[in-house]
């Protein structure tokens, strides 16, 4: 099971259930893979719900790597994701709100 406490999200691709996590080095990969000047641009975009299919993307790869998967981007292009799209952006701003708040529960 995921710990919120620790920021992980649990995500489950091709039915292998897999952490995610926003570590440090995650948060700088992903800040330099994004196409906002900094990480509070993206987090606006998520709470204004203008964020894109990339975002999702880089938000996933970023976190499946700081939960120690060794993939990148091109590995994710035929997984399927438990969900769908709907749940992959539910995911992604859950790991963002995560990374940066205490979780309710």
């Amino acid at each position: 099971m995921a710990n919120p406490w620790e920021g992980e999200v649990a995500i489950r691709m091709d039915g292998e259930r897999r952490v995610m996590k926003l570590t440090l080095g995650a948060l700088a990969e992903l800040e330099g893979a994004m196409e906002a000047d900094t990480l509070i641009a993206l987090v606006e975009r998520f709470e204004a719900g203008a964020f894109s299919t990339r975002d999702v993307l880089a938000l996933i790869v970023a976190g499946l790597r700081g939960g120690g998967w060794r993939g990148d981007a091109t590995d994710l292009m035929t997984v399927e994701i438990e969900g769908g799209l709907v749940e992959a952006a539910r995911l992604s701003g859950q790991l963002l709100t995560r990374a940066f708040a205490f979780p309710d529960r």
